[in-house]
């Protein structure tokens, strides 16, 4: 399965199955395109008349299309489903990462919030150490022979429970030694709470930091507000700012989300590099069809062609020496994901869980709340095997809508929440988002492309 398309100056072709991207020019491009259709006659032809070219030179790229398909970077063959069920067996009860709920409370109220304002359609509560504690115990116990583990801090909003958070990272540090373990913690925060210490404790114990930031600041407080109505821009964007500088500008994400207000999402990330933010993330909203906030077919090509001037700024920006990072184009072509995740996901359910402050657990924080999906808890382990073994069993050719679709080990089958959300099963396809994903991927190739061609400019006018 091959993948076409063209942007801006760039003739692109993905082979699926052997994750090889060509950059070609626009006669490969059509010889390519119609290579499996038409013989080498009526392609030379073809294109000798269309082109004005020697019908020699033709041949001569059509005998290097041919070249590429017999390597197999070119027209490869699925060799990859028969092992997607086994692959993930084989790490059937290993957990690696926990998403702790320590405050199902927050202190705003976005109006937007897929856990209802952090209660997550139940009671307001924070976790207590002692079940913190059982949770990383949890984590440890079911790690097998990994040793890096992941935490994340999440709510709500986790500062409301601070103290907790101090301690449960104390605890962790203290049997890292003996348990062989590495612990690697975020927070994701709204940063209403962020203060000296916060900043501190965040640049001694915290990999990552999630600041959740919805770029300018109408838009920002038009949802990110108070429980008296008043927008949070103004308090938060200060802490960031002392936060970010005493991380080096490293090491945290900026994390917005867009909705059907702000579908010109890009005038927010430019907002966010005003500020002097440089590790970004803009999501498209999660939630309900009917829901005021929710993304409609209208907006859709605003946002594709979003997505596409973000490329464009952000290779302007890398050859003005002003970087920045987007979550979403993050690529590494010649290595990137191995074959295991790349079928398997993300693994929510079976290698990542969510743990309340109750210590229930759930697949992911996106189910939280859904009392089908509850796992077990973090004393008995899980006991609903059977909606485990359904997540377990939730790969990538697992989805018929994926069978056929070249961004498919890209994306894994994407996120198992929002295809419940869409249309009631983790198996389903959230279509939306399909439309979404492909275009970021287009984008982030096509950026990833023009980049090592300047690399490769440079280095040959450093050779003159």
């Amino acid at each position: 399965m091959i993948h076409r398309y063209h942007l801006d100056d760039w003739y692109i072709v993905i082979d699926t199955c052997s994750g090889s991207v060509h950059v070609v020019d626009e006669i490969a491009y059509e010889i390519i395109g119609c290579y499996e259709q038409k013989s080498r006659e009526e392609i030379v032809a073809e294109m000798a008349a269309r082109f004005g070219e020697d019908p020699a030179e033709i041949g001569e790229c059509w005998e290097q299309v041919t070249a590429l398909k017999e390597q197999g970077t070119l027209f490869s063959p699925d060799v990859f489903e028969p092992m997607a069920g086994e692959l993930k067996q084989k790490t059937a009860g290993v957990v690696k990462a926990l998403c702790l709920h320590v405050a199902h409370t927050c202190n705003l109220n976005c109006a937007y919030c897929f856990a209802s304002q952090g209660k997550y359609h139940g009671d307001r509560a924070v976790m207590s150490y002692e079940v913190g504690k059982q949770a990383l115990d949890f984590l440890v116990a079911h790690s097998g022979t990994r040793r890096n583990l992941e935490v994340d801090f999440f709510g709500g909003e986790p500062l409301m429970n601070f103290d907790v958070v101090k301690q449960l990272v104390a605890y962790a540090r203290g049997i890292e030694k003996e348990k062989n373990k590495n612990f690697r913690f975020t927070l994701t925060t709204n940063g209403m709470l962020i203060d000296d210490d916060v900043i501190d404790f965040a640049n001694r114990e915290m990999s990552n930091v999630v600041l959740s930031l919805d770029g300018r600041k109408e838009i920002h407080d038009r949802c990110r507000v108070d429980y008296a109505g008043n927008g949070s821009w103004e308090r938060i964007v200060p802490k960031f700012q002392k936060l970010v500088k005493a991380r080096e500008g490293k090491n945290y994400y900026m994390r917005g989300t867009f909705t059907h207000a702000n579908p010109d999402f890009l005038e927010d990330i430019k907002t966010m590099l005003d500020l002097g933010f440089t590790e970004l993330s803009m999501e498209p909203v999660v939630c309900a069809e009917n829901d005021p906030a929710a993304l409609t077919q209208e907006d859709l090509p605003v946002v594709l062609k979003q997505y596409e001037d973000l490329a464009r700024l952000m290779l302007q920006r890398k050859r003005e020496g002003r970087p920045f990072t987007f979550y979403h184009y993050m690529l590494d072509l010649s290595g990137g994901p191995c074959i295991y995740k790349r079928i398997s996901g993300c693994g929510s359910g079976t290698e990542y869980m969510a743990v309340t402050p109750w210590g229930d657990l759930y697949p992911c924080h996106q189910f939280v709340g859904e009392e089908a999906f509850r796992l077990g808890d973090v004393w008995q382990g899980v006991t609903n095997t059977a909606v485990q073994q359904e997540f377990a069993s939730c790969n990538v050719y697992a989805r018929e809508e994926c069978r056929d679709c070249w961004a498919k080990l890209y994306c894994s089958g994407g996120c198992a929440a929002n295809a419940y959300h869409a249309t009631g099963s983790v198996r389903g396809v959230y279509k939306y988002g399909c439309e979404l994903f492909r275009k970021r991927m287009e984008c982030a190739i096509m950026l990833q492309a023009a980049m090592q061609a300047d690399e490769e400019e440079q280095d040959g006018n450093a050779d003159l």
